[in-house]
This record gives structure tokens, sequence and C-alpha cells, in this order.
């Protein structure tokens, strides 16, 4: 399961992520986005529609999009990574570190994928049997700090999130700098398309994205 997921959010190279309060609306983006070839994506965990929502959204995939893993976002406490551990998510993400999570996750097998900003906070993850960092925030730290550390890192996967921008210019500054994915929120799927209900421009953008990280990779 683990290995799974890691290999489906390297292999696209992003890891969209998104909330929408309404469920109808989550779900219609869930199917936007794999039209566009998303295979991985991370639902974010705020308010409390978030669950309920969740749980929709796994019904809908084990009907229709068999091959889409369901991570989840924001995951602050053990809690709420066991009730969506129970609703059906396949990996877990959070803005910080939390022990607690990452125990949870090595005991069932689960990728978790901790917010680090700090080399003290990227080595207590290691520490914990973590193996996929989520560099947050992203446009904080920028492609820099990254460089400055990756070396000190050599088994572990990096994944910028926060300020991530779809330009070619910044995705290949993170690609050059070492990482193994973007994570990618409201410059990918934005309040305004969502607002507007604007499924064939997500769909398209997202394409647009996985091309512009392939050539990238490819390069």
């Amino acid at each position: 399961m683990k290995q799974q997921a890691t290999e489906a959010i390297v292999k696209q190279g992003i890891l969209p992520l998104y909330f929408n309060a309404d469920e109808s609306v989550s779900v219609d983006i869930l199917k936007a986005i794999y039209k566009a070839g998303i295979k991985a994506v991370e639902y974010t965990n705020r308010g409390e529609a978030a669950l309920n929502n969740f749980k929709k959204m796994v019904a809908v995939r084990n009907e229709e999009m068999k091959d889409m893993l369901l991570g989840v976002g924001t995951i602050k406490n053990l809690k709420q990574a066991e009730d969506y551990i129970a609703a059906g998510a396949d990996f877990l993400v959070s803005p910080g570190f939390v022990k607690e999570v990452a125990d949870k996750a090595n005991a069932i097998g689960m990728l978790y994928a901790p917010g680090c900003m700090t080399p003290t906070e990227i080595i207590a993850a290691e520490n914990s049997g973590v193996t996929f960092i989520k560099l947050f925030p992203g446009n904080m730290l920028g492609p820099e700090f990254l460089s400055s550390i990756k070396e000190i890192f050599p088994k572990l996967l990096f994944m910028p999130t926060g300020g991530v921008d779809t330009t070619k210019e910044n995705i290949e500054g993170w690609f050059k700098a070492g990482v193994c994915a973007v994570g990618m929120g409201s410059k990918l799927i934005s309040k305004k398309l969502m607002e507007a209900k604007d499924y064939a421009t997500i769909e398209t953008a997202t394409k647009d994205v996985l091309s512009l990280i392939q050539s990238i990779k490819n390069n």
C-alpha cells in the first residue's frame, strides 16, 4: 500500500490537492482530474463536511475509478487519521510531523507524508520511519533549501506543497533541486474554477501540468 501510493505520486510527478464543502462538487472535481490522467489525489480535511464528502468520494471511486488512490491531507492528530483510514483513505498527509500518525501509518503499511520545514523536523520524521517528506510551505523554503539539505537525506523523497506555481520555470526549479513530485492546490484547482463548476478547465489545466512535468522529467 505504501509502495503503491509512493509510486503513483512519483510517476505523475504531482499531487493535486483540494477541498470543497459541496459533496457533488468534490466528486465532480475528482472525476475531472481522473479524466486528465491523475491516479493519486489529496483531499484536504478542512471543515465539518470533509469526512462525509470523502466517504462519498471513496464510494464513487470504488464504482468508477478503481485505480485512483485517495489520500487525505491536513491530518493533525491520531483521531483524524483513524477516522479517514476507516473511511478508506489510501495515504495520509499532514501540514506538520505528527509522531502518533507516523506510528499508525507504519503499523498498517500506509504512506504518511508529513509537512517539514527544518532539518530537525525531517530528522524526527525519518527516525520515525517516514520516507516521504512534504516540504511545507514550499514557497517560503524554495528550491535552494532542498538543494542545500538533500545530500544529508539520500533515502528520502521530497515534495514541496504551498505556493507551487503551474509555470515551467517554477516546476523545473523544484525538479532540478531534486523533488520527486510537487503538491499543487489552489494554483491548479482554484476557488474560482470550483465556484464556476468549470470542470473542463480543471481537466485541461491538469493535463497541461502533467505533460509539462513529464517533459521536465524526460530532460
